[in-house]
């Protein structure tokens, strides 16, 4: 730390850029070269502004396995926490949250989203897709039915039966099937199972050629598409049933083999109602059933003004904390006040790097590393003074100053970031996403402060303090 100027340039660098990342736009994104200067950045990542649940709105459920929790096993649950998972990410919910509360239960937070009903009952329905082998006998859409798939696997199933009614056009599986008359259901027939979903390799919504809504277009796997060939080759002109949780979707008749391992599903979708679909389709059925025992909703205005507040309260806390800095450590003050404002400039850059997501916990949790940053500024000064008394020169109490601070404050931040290990395994072993929240940004806050006190604070204390005479000005330093 012999020259001071050398490492100044680099800390002045680094905040440069982290300002550029700050300023960026909410949905922005950091590019090297900036994109107002022309040509393709060689360095892009994405740096958003992410918001969780309490600040701008949405839903928190809590999910539970409808089979008793001492009979689901772990691995189970786990799955299921996954498959949940990709649904949410599917339904295009950002920054959703989905976590295993226990053995039986999981917790899904969903951020801005605006139609809680919609989303859980995609979420967490069972979403077994099986194509049924209905012979010559379609049924109508909306019809339950019975297979030997789902009696195998002990699931239960609907006993309504529909009345017999005449069927419109059905759909067409892969560019053949149309759809006959439909004759009456019986209660007491097993249909056959020719495949479940888990052949599924790949599943999109499409617009119906014929204008008419939209479809949903599938790929197999080697061993599905094998399966399909197999069976539309020795049953042309009979009907193959795609059935979702025992509900008949369409009735599609087999006029070719389908021998490619792709096919369409129509029949009369929306764009909510087909994406819906694809999403059970794509991330296949859960290995337990789930049902939502507790939810609750957050309205975006409540959230507005939370984050409001926390915003007013974070700019109250950095005045008062910069203003006793000055007034009471003088000319080291106002330098580590330059130092905390640095720190803060980093650790909003690299919160939304990562990125994360800004809770009102989290929140507090920066604040609070703002407080131990000013801790071990406060060590430091206190030690610089006891050594400007002794009669040391200015860059000698700096230097002893930091030495003998320094172990109490590594002691202290270690203490703290044991804190925050614990506290963030505590919450996502139980689901408790705020309190993940909280631990993570105290933790980054710790560590960007160590960085600050340790580094930053140091080269400007000798930047601005080496070339002053203290025996001429005693006062700049509170002594």
């Amino acid at each position: 730390m012999r020259n001071p100027k050398r490492y100044l340039w680099l800390v002045l660098a680094l905040i440069a850029l982290a300002l550029y990342i700050d300023l960026l736009p909410t949905d922005g994104a950091f590019a090297i070269p900036p994109k107002s200067l022309g040509g393709s950045p060689w360095l892009q990542h994405k740096v958003p502004v992410r918001l969780g649940l309490d600040l701008q709105g949405g839903v928190q459920a809590l999910l539970q396995s409808e089979i008793p929790c001492d009979q689901v096993p772990a691995d189970a649950m786990r799955v299921a926490r996954d498959i949940v998972e990709k649904r949410v990410n599917g339904l295009g919910v950002s920054e959703a949250v989905v976590q295993l509360a226990d053995n039986c239960r999981i917790v899904v937070e969903l951020p801005g989203e605006r139609d809680p009903e919609h989303a859980l009952s995609v979420i967490s329905q069972t979403g077994l897709l099986e194509f049924v082998d209905f012979g010559n006998s379609p049924l109508p859409e909306g019809s339950f039915v019975q297979t030997d798939f789902r009696a195998q696997q002990n699931q239960a199933v609907p006993t309504a039966t529909p009345q017999p009614t005449p069927t419109p056009a059905s759909p067409t599986a892969q560019g053949t099937p149309q759809a006959g008359a439909t004759p009456t259901a019986t209660p007491t027939k097993v249909w056959h199972t020719v495949m479940t979903g888990a052949e599924l390799k790949a599943v999109q919504v499409e617009p119906d050629p014929t204008g008419k809504g939209y479809q949903i277009a599938f790929r197999l796997t080697s061993k599905g598409a094998k399966i399909f060939g197999d069976y539309t080759s020795t049953h042309v002109g009979q009907f193959l049933g795609i059935v979702l949780n025992g509900k008949v979707i369409s009735a599609p008749r087999v006029n070719s083999p389908i021998t490619k391992g792709s096919g369409v599903i129509t029949g009369n979708f929306t764009l909510q109602s087909a994406n819906d679909l694809a999403i059970q389709m794509r991330y296949g059925s859960l290995p337990v059933p789930l049902k939502v025992v507790q939810s609750r909703t957050i309205g975006p205005t409540l959230g507005e003004d939370s984050l409001r507040k926390s915003v007013h309260a974070a700019i109250i806390a950095v005045i008062v904390i910069l203003s006793f800095m000055a007034l009471y450590y003088r000319l080291p003050g106002v330098v580590a006040d330059l130092a905390l404002i640095s720190y803060a400039i980093l650790s909003f850059a690299i919160f939304r790097w990562i990125p994360v997501t800004f809770t009102l916990p989290g929140i507090a949790g920066f604040v609070l590393s703002v407080g131990m940053a000013v801790d071990a500024n406060i060590l430091i000064f206190e030690r610089m003074k006891e050594e400007l008394r002794e009669g040391r020169s200015l860059t000698q109490a700096i230097d002893l100053g930091w030495d003998r601070a320094w172990p109490s404050i590594r002691d202290a931040n270690i203490s703290t970031l044991i804190t925050t290990l614990i506290l963030f395994w505590f919450g996502n072993a139980y689901g408790a996403s705020l309190v993940k929240g909280f631990a993570l940004t105290l933790a980054l806050g710790v560590l960007v402060s160590l960085f600050t006190a340790v580094f930053i604070t140091r080269v400007f204390l000798h930047t601005v303090l080496d070339t002053i005479d203290f025996s001429a000005h005693t006062k700049w330093f509170g002594i």
